[in-house]
């Protein structure tokens, strides 16, 4: 059967124990649809929850919640799970199906820091430097942004060519991954690197499981300049308190999104 990933926003005051309950209704009906709950995120401070499930079709899976609970989702996405893991990484379904961070006892609350990094002028180092050149140079940036993610907990997505997709479970880990990426990167000569950093969940646009947040994320890494981390503001917010320095840029009009974004600089 195929995979979905369904979306339930706007939960406003209910408690894990209530999505706990709703999940277990889901379980009472599922064989009467034809369907089959994995797990389930709760991002308790969102009031948002995500559902995995295995059904014949999307609207197996509304009429099964429409029958147990009625909280219906906005939106029932089709995955597969090597997208599901390249994005959410390790986890693993807890005590009552909820998904859990895979080493860690804790529940996952299904959000994700969003890394883009990208080789300043990558496309003209074959012509002013020669394509060996240029190829050790696109080397010695995969080399340092995969230690560097493998030392803070990041999790590489894809390669996009000249730099990487990657996701991590704490804004902090992404900030500080960013940050020594930086600093190793000022260390090879010739090489510069930007990087731009978003949060959100996994699911946000029917069009891509990715969605919204990985976007902003990928404007945000095209705006900087060589050597510049620049973050969102979720991502600013995430880590008040966290010793992390961050710069006002104002508002900026990145392609794609209707209104201007706030970004900061990581210092």
């Amino acid at each position: 059967m195929q995979m979905f990933m369904d979306v339930h926003p706007g939960l406003g005051d209910a408690t894990p124990e209530d999505v706990a309950d709703a999940h277990k209704r889901d379980l009472a009906v599922q064989d009467k649809h034809g369907v089959r709950y994995l797990t389930y995120w709760f991002n308790d401070p969102a009031g948002k929850a995500f559902c995995l499930v295995e059904a014949p079709t999307a609207e197996a899976v509304a009429a099964c919640h429409k029958e147990s609970h009625g909280l219906m989702p906005t939106e029932i996405i089709p995955v597969d799970a090597p997208t599901i893991g390249s994005f959410l990484g390790e986890w693993y379904a807890g005590e009552g199906d909820r998904a859990m961070l895979a080493g860690d006892p804790v529940p996952d609350s299904g959000l994700r820091a969003i890394m883009f990094t990208d080789i300043v002028g990558s496309t003209d180092m074959s012509t002013s430097i020669g394509d060996r050149a240029a190829l050790e140079a696109v080397r010695a940036h995969d080399a340092i942004v995969r230690d560097c993610l493998t030392a803070h907990s990041g999790r590489e997505v894809k390669h996009t060519g000249d730099g990487v997709l990657a996701s991590f479970t704490a804004v902090t880990q992404a900030a500080d991954a960013a940050v020594a990426i930086q600093a190793n990167v000022a260390e090879v000569d010739g090489l510069a690197v930007k990087i731009g950093l978003s949060a959100g969940e996994p699911v946000e646009d029917s069009d891509d499981l990715y969605g919204a947040a990985v976007n902003l994320a990928a404007r945000i890494c095209a705006h900087a300049e060589g050597g510049q981390i620049l973050v969102s503001g979720t991502v600013r917010d995430l880590a008040i308190g966290k010793q992390i320095r961050f710069e006002d840029q104002g508002l900026i009009a990145l392609k794609g999104f209707p209104d201007p974004v706030r970004l900061y600089a990581i210092g």
